[in-house]
């Protein structure tokens, strides 16, 4: 995947960024705990790729990401993704997961099942542990058996997991199943 440009944005949980291509979104970031780092971060992933002001089809997805993190219900299941080197057992995950509206969850075993393969959930919480994508691929909408957390990769760890399914609404009385 190689990206054209990225930008670094303030949301609702702090500075995302966000990286794009001739083919779409090329990886997002959920804050790293600060607008420096998380930039540093972005350079990492896209050394060659300027920070910039984003094209208005992103400018558009950079808008939703800020609505979802904000408590609002945006439609992320469009957003053109560049999957470019993306295992296709990866994409087949991040497919489904693209599916839970906001304010439910799955478990790992759900994706597992409806994939077809009952055994692998395990497999399917190591695709979503390198989700390049959050929450354009929403990995913190799937929880581990019995409601459970699980992990999560992103910054901060469960904690926030559990703050970004709160703002959804999906915690206040428990998680609620899709």
């Amino acid at each position: 995947m190689t990206a054209q440009g990225f930008t670094v944005f303030v949301t609702g949980i702090g500075h995302c960024g966000l990286a794009w291509g001739e083919h779409g979104i090329v990886g997002t970031q959920l804050p790293e705990g600060s607008e420096h780092r998380t930039r540093t971060r972005m350079r990492r992933l896209f050394p060659e790729a300027p920070e910039t002001e984003p094209p208005p089809s992103v400018g558009h997805t950079l808008d939703d990401i800020v609505a979802l993190l904000d408590g609002g219900r945006p439609e992320l299941c469009t957003v053109e993704l560049d999957m470019t080197g993306v295992p296709d057992f990866h994409r087949r995950v991040y497919d489904i997961a693209r599916t839970i509206p906001p304010g439910t969850t799955l478990t790992y075993g759900d994706i597992a099942h409806r994939l077809g393969m009952p055994r692998s959930a395990q497999a399917v919480g190591q695709a979503l542990g390198r989700n390049p994508f959050a929450p354009i691929v929403p990995c913190h909408r799937v929880l581990a058996a019995n409601g459970k957390d699980g992990g999560f990769s992103a910054n901060g760890g469960v904690a926030t997991k559990r703050r970004m399914l709160a703002i959804e609404g999906a915690l206040a009385d428990g998680p609620t199943l899709f």
